[in-house]
């Protein structure tokens, strides 16, 4: 016996629905966000499926868990004074994400020059991806906070799980002594 047909039909004219009812176009911001959102979880799940980076399911699963709490925040406006969430994304979350981006820069050689993304290990090509998209959340995000009340600390928190990304990153290539290659200005060079 066949469950609920996945697609509606709704969406069809470009506009989707926010938890509470409210409808929007698909290219409302709050929507770009949740997109973004949307689309660095699935990157980070891509590098969850890379064997040889297992030793990041510890790190990164969590990091989905508060992608998915982000989103639901998000996707639920305040409507008449009231949030449809209690969702309280606190102020510890960010110091986890600055506690494990401190323990791995204790761990790597320091960083004196710009480093080539993709460069080294496959986790850690993937993961320079998810720094990058984690970054066009958060301008996202900016351009939604613009228009719209924002909870502070997830512009906070997506700012510094951008920087973790490029710190594991690099971690992974160290974890496979692979070096990463250092940018060289090659007009000035």
């Amino acid at each position: 016996m066949a469950g609920p047909k996945i697609y509606t039909g709704q969406g069809d004219g470009g506009k989707t629905r926010l938890y509470g009812g409210r409808i929007v176009y698909k290219d409302d911001p709050r929507i770009e966000v949740c997109g973004t959102l949307d689309e660095l979880n699935c990157i980070v799940g891509l590098v969850l499926s890379i064997k040889s980076a297992g030793w990041l399911k510890k790190v990164l699963r969590p990091v989905q868990n508060d992608l998915f709490l982000i989103s639901a925040e998000l996707a639920a406006p305040v409507k008449k004074g009231k949030k449809a969430f209690k969702i309280k994304f606190n102020q510890q979350k960010i110091r986890e994400l600055e506690s494990g981006i401190d323990d791995l820069d204790r761990q790597l050689p320091p960083l004196k020059n710009f480093i080539l993304p993709g460069s080294g290990t496959p986790a850690a090509s993937q993961l320079h991806l998810a720094r990058s998209v984690c970054r066009r959340a958060e301008r996202r995000l900016v351009t939604l906070s613009r228009h719209e009340k924002i909870a502070g600390n997830i512009q906070i928190y997506l700012n510094r799980l951008s920087d973790l990304f490029f710190m594991l990153a690099r971690y992974a290539n160290h974890l496979q002594n692979k070096k990463d290659i250092i940018w060289k200005n090659l007009e000035h060079s």
